[in-house]
C-alpha cells in the first residue's frame, strides 16, 4: 500500500511539472512581436511622416518550439504602410513560420487644393495648401511638397480640398510645340548638338518628335533648358 501512494505522488509532481517544462521550451510571443516592430520600424524609416507602428495580437494557444535567432520578413508585395502582415520564421533547432497582422501609420504633411483647379491650366502656390493626416490612408503617390505641384497642371478639373496626386498631374512643359530646340544625339564615344524644331509640348523626360532643318523626324527625350536628347 505504501509503494502505491508513492507511485501516485510521483505521478503527481510529474503532471504538475509538465506545463512548467513545456513553458520553458516554448516560444515567447511578446518577443515574436518585438521583432515584428523592430523590423517594421526599419522598413519604414525613410517615410516622410512621424511612423507609428501596432502590432496586432497573437493567438496566446499558439505554442511554438523556443528559437534564438527569429526573423522577420516581406511576403512579395507587402511594405510597412497601413495594415500589414509580416512573416516571422525559425530555422533552428526547430523550423516554423508565422504571420503577424499589423498597422504602419504615417502622419505627415500633403498638398491639396485650396481653390478650384482647372484642367490643363498651370497651378501656382496661391491655389494651394498643406494638410496633416495619416499619409496610409491617402492615395498612392500624394504630393507631400508644393515644389512637387507648382508649374504643373491637372489631367481633370479639381474641387477645393483635394489631396493631390502626382500621377493625374502632368509635367510643367520644358519644351513647347514649335519651339527651336537643341538636339543631342549621343552614343559610344561620340556626342553631336544641332538645332530641331519641337513638333509637340512635353515635360522634362516625356518622348518628343522634333524635326531637324532637312526635314528629318526623330523623336527623342525632352529636358529641362529647351534640349532633346537622343541616345544610340
Amino acid at each position: 500500500m505504501k509503494s502505491r501512494y508513492l507511485i501516485a505522488a510521483v505521478l503527481a509532481a510529474a503532471f504538475s511539472a509538465g506545463p512548467a517544462a513545456a513553458q520553458a521550451g516554448r516560444q515567447d510571443i511578446a518577443a515574436l512581436k518585438r521583432t515584428v516592430e523592430q523590423f517594421l520600424q526599419v522598413q519604414a524609416g525613410g517615410l516622410p511622416g512621424q511612423v507609428t507602428v501596432t502590432v496586432g495580437a497573437v493567438d496566446p494557444r499558439i505554442s511554438l518550439a523556443a528559437c534564438p535567432d527569429p526573423q522577420a520578413f516581406f511576403m512579395p508585395g507587402a511594405r510597412a504602410w497601413g495594415k500589414t502582415s509580416v512573416g516571422v520564421r525559425c530555422a533552428a533547432p526547430s523550423a516554423w513560420t508565422i504571420y503577424i497582422q499589423a498597422s504602419v501609420t504615417v502622419v505627415g504633411e500633403y498638398v491639396a487644393s485650396a481653390a478650384p483647379l482647372v484642367q490643363g491650366q498651370p497651378i501656382d502656390a496661391g491655389q494651394l495648401t498643406v494638410l496633416k493626416g495619416d499619409l496610409t490612408t491617402l492615395p498612392a503617390g500624394i504630393a507631400t511638397d508644393v515644389s512637387q505641384v507648382i508649374g504643373r497642371s491637372a489631367n481633370v478639373s479639381l474641387p477645393p480640398g483635394t489631396p493631390l496626386r502626382l500621377d493625374t498631374l502632368r509635367s510643367k512643359p520644358v519644351v513647347q510645340s514649335g519651339q527651336l530646340v537643341r538636339l543631342v544625339s549621343s552614343g559610344n564615344g561620340f556626342s553631336v548638338s544641332s538645332e530641331a524644331r519641337a513638333m509637340s509640348t512635353a515635360g522634362d523626360g516625356q518622348v518628343v518628335q522634333v524635326k531637324t532643318a532637312n526635314g528629318q523626324q526623330i523623336t527623342g527625350i525632352a529636358k529641362s533648358g529647351g534640349t532633346v536628347e537622343v541616345a544610340f
